[in-house]
């Protein structure tokens, strides 16, 4: 399965977080498309309408496992994705910014 460090992500890659709304409303990347792997099956349009163009589609969980799923699911469908290898455990540890929905500071539930 295609992964990718927490370090290669640049500001502007499109991220999609799959963890449940309790863990998003703690706290999670600025800009990121959140559809909880509970709901990803029926909410799919909304990463195809969401995502750019040919762009990489980085899937993220807590952890990695969660993101695996999608990941291979969505590389099933033809679309160029990744797995964030340790996911939002992994961004806060390296310093990157964990924000609620109303811009304050967050953090990994």
């Amino acid at each position: 399965m295609p992964t990718v460090e927490v370090t290669d992500l640049k500001d502007g890659d499109f991220l999609l977080d799959v963890r449940e709304d309790d863990e998003w409303q703690a706290g999670h990347a600025e800009g990121a498309l959140h559809i909880p792997l509970s709901e990803f099956v029926a909410r799919y349009g909304e990463l195809t309408e969401a995502a750019p163009q040919d762009a990489r589609v980085h899937v993220i969980c807590r952890s990695g496992g969660r993101s695996a799923q999608v990941t291979t699911y969505l590389v099933q469908q033809g679309i160029d994705a990744v797995n964030v290898d340790g996911g939002m455990q992994v961004w806060e540890a390296k310093g990157r910014p964990v924000i609620t929905d109303d811009g304050r500071p967050g953090f990994v539930l």
